[in-house]
Formats: structure tokens, sequence, C-alpha cells
């Protein structure tokens, strides 16, 4: 299945071929993130989100684009290099073994720094982001690694985001984050422009903390989405278990809440309850006079998490993957919640142009599925709704990344989750 094999081969500079042709005015360098190997000595790992960090870069220029690629030079990645499994988000490496190493660290042992998700600027700084606490730095011009991120501040999460976002006016980046303890919290925060220090927004208390992979981000709201698909701390605590996977428990009769946050303030100003879904990736969130508009890509239930593991995308293919709606909430100061399917095609990985982001848009970008034996790219005019599809068969095609139209330079760059 394509998109789905290891890449061993590390390139520098290569110029690629092209079918078509690119625009004389493109110029720039775009920069992706993802897994990129899924065989470690000799085992096939279990879940997509399991490979091994891979850094590409497309520089674009005179009509051509090259290519380059490097592996993400980590703990977890040397390793893998000497034919160990480390603990990833769906592969264990063993009752035994994972016994002997809280032995070794009196305790669980550290999370994985595998930063396979997702790339962004900090303080001028490049770095890969994964959902466990450890990013890694790397130079956008060699893709050369340079070691664990580190902030300048005591937060101490358990689970963060990968998907920061920018305010396009004041350059601040927005997250969230989940602490457990007696008392488990959901954190928002911002990382003011020029820094790297996270400053807490809001921090909301809960029972049992839902994984939450993105936030959206309006100018003057943060929208934190509690979908049933919660972890399971008790088993967080077995060394037995066989990753975050095994932690995530679907409850349909837990609260499902929209948790609508003032930036400014940190005062939570609504959260009402909504029919179940699950979601990963929110598309944008904007204002509209005192109402907060959060487009979102929304799946029934959680059978998407199971359906990306790598021994049925490379049986089943995209044909068992359930499709995700872009789906649009309307959500009053009052609670009040209006809910409309924005396109009715299946998509993922959306995208909207970085000078919209928090802001009134027309147009969101997404990956297209839907399809027997390849998934595409589309544009919806969510105005309009209309839609325009690209398709080729025996393809993949990752998520999209729009050009032009930004004033500044841009802080966080591609995903591939």
């Amino acid at each position: 299945m394509p998109g789905f094999g290891s890449l061993d081969t590390e390139v520098s500079d290569r110029k690629l071929p092209v079918e078509g042709s690119i625009p004389e005015w493109l110029s720039g360098t775009l920069l992706r993130n993802g897994p990129g190997k899924f065989e470690i000595g000799g085992r096939r790992l279990k879940h997509w989100f399991d490979g091994l960090a891979m850094l590409r870069k497309y520089a674009f220029a005179d009509g051509e684009v090259r290519y380059s690629n490097r592996f993400l030079r980590t703990e977890t990645y040397e390793e893998a290099m000497a034919g160990r499994i480390s603990a990833q988000f769906a592969t264990g490496v063993g009752g035994i073994e994972t016994l002997g190493r809280w032995v070794k660290n009196l305790g669980p042992p550290e999370p994985t720094d595998n930063a396979n998700v997702h790339v962004a600027r900090i303080d001028g700084e490049y770095v890969a982001q994964t959902e466990a606490p450890r990013w890694v730095g790397f130079d956008g011009t060699t893709l050369e690694s340079t070691g664990e991120f580190a902030f300048d501040d005591l937060f101490d999460p358990h689970v963060v985001t990968a998907h920061l976002v920018e305010d396009p006016a004041s350059g601040d980046l927005f997250g969230h984050a989940i602490t457990f303890g007696r008392t488990h919290e959901y954190h928002l925060f911002r990382i003011p422009d020029g820094t790297r220090r996270r400053e807490i927004i809001a921090s909301i208390p809960t029972g049992k903390p839902a994984y939450v992979h993105s936030v959206g981000v309006s100018e003057q709201h943060l929208v934190l989405v509690e979908t049933p698909l919660r972890i399971d701390i008790v088993q967080a605590l077995s060394p037995f278990n066989d990753g975050f996977f095994d932690l995530l428990d679907w409850q349909t009769d837990a609260e499902r809440r929209l948790y609508v946050v003032e930036r400014e303030t940190g005062s939570v100003v609504t959260s009402p309850t909504v029919e179940p879904f699950f979601t990963f990736h929110v598309a944008n969130a904007y204002d509209d006079g005192e109402t907060v508009v959060l487009d979102l890509v929304a799946f029934e239930d959680d059978t998407i998490v199971e359906a990306l593991s790598l021994g049925a995308v490379t049986t089943g293919g995209f044909e068992d993957v359930p499709p995700g709606r872009l789906t649009r909430f309307r959500i009053t100061p009052d609670g009040e919640v209006t809910v409309r399917r924005l396109y009715t095609g299946g998509t993922e990985l959306p995208a909207v142009a970085d000078a919209y982001r928090t802001r009134p848009y027309r147009y969101v970008y997404g990956q297209a599925t839907d399809r027997e034996g390849a998934n595409g790219l589309v544009k919806v005019d969510v105005e309009r709704d209309t839609s325009r599809e690209w398709w080729e068969g025996a393809s993949t095609s990752k998520n999209p990344a729009r050009s032009g139209g930004r004033a500044r330079p841009p802080r966080t760059t591609a995903s591939f989750s």
C-alpha cells in the first residue's frame, strides 16, 4: 500500500522529476515530518503512528523542486539502529522487558522522543513534535537534529499537543496539554512570539481525561473538544500495557463537552454537552459576534484509530478506513450548539491559508477519502457549499500545504497527522 512502506535511504538536494510544470513564481521550502520506517530488528511495528520520525524538505525555485530527507536522530532512533524497539503509540516492548525498564527507572520509563507528528518554529528554532512532552530541534537547512528542545518554564505535562496554532496577527502560538494526578487537568497555553515560554491560560479539571489531538483557536477564544475516547490512568500505571493505544477506551456515556475559553481571561464561557463523536483535527475556528464557529473533521466513533494500524491499512487499504466528515459547530455564549456538515465526502488533515487561521475564511483544503485504491485532495468552499477534488489511482496524497498569501515567514509548517 503506497505510503506505508519503510524508506531507509537518506538523500540531500536531489532534483525530483516533475509531471506537468511548477509555476516559476513558486519559490520557498516546504518541511514535512512523519513516520519513515516501520521495521525494526526484523519486527514490523503495529501502527502508522509508530514509525521512526523522518524529516523531508522540498525546495522550490525556478520551476524545479529539490528533495532532502533525514531521520530524526533521537534515543528511539539509536535504539532502532541497534535492533531494539522502544515503546511507541501502539507498539510495546513486551511485558518482561517493560517490567525491567520500570525497575531500572524506579517507575515508568521516559516517554518516547520519536517526534514524528508535526513541525513548528519556536523562538527561531525548528522543532519536531509528538504528543509526548519530548520535542527535538533540527536545522531547517540540513535537517540535522540538534537535540531535545527545552522550554524556559517549569510546566511538566504528561501529554501535549503536536499541533500548535499560530495567531497570524501576534505570532503567538497556542496549544493544549494534559497532566495526571489526584486531579487530572486539561491545560490551554500560549507561547508568546519570540519566546520558548508556555503561559497557562486555563486549567480545567476532569475525572476521566479524554484523548485530545488538537484545539480550536479564534481571535478571542480557545475551544477544547472532549470526546468519549478516554485515557485509562490505571492502565497507564501498569508495566504490561502495549503503548499509549492500550490506554484508550471509548466510553459512550462519558461527558462530551465543548469547552469555550476566553483567551485573555482564561474563563470558561460555556461548556455544552454534544452527541458522541471523535476528532483528530480542527480545521479552523473564528468568532462571529459572540458566537464561536468551530470547524473540524468528525468521525462517528474511535474506529479510525484502530483502522490506521499497519495490519489494517496494509491488507484493506483506505477502503476500510472510516470517513471523517468536515463539520461546523456554532456555539453561542449560553451553550446552544448547531451542527452542519460542510462537505459530503470523506476528508482528513484539513488546512486553511495561514493568514486566515483564527479568522473567518472561505476555503479549507484537505485529504479526500472515500475512494477505492487511492485518496486525493479536496478544496472546499465553505461559503458556497461547493468543492473541487483531485484523484489519481493507486496514489497516496498527504495533507495539503497552501502557498502564497502571507506577510510573515511561517512559524508552523507541515504535519502527517
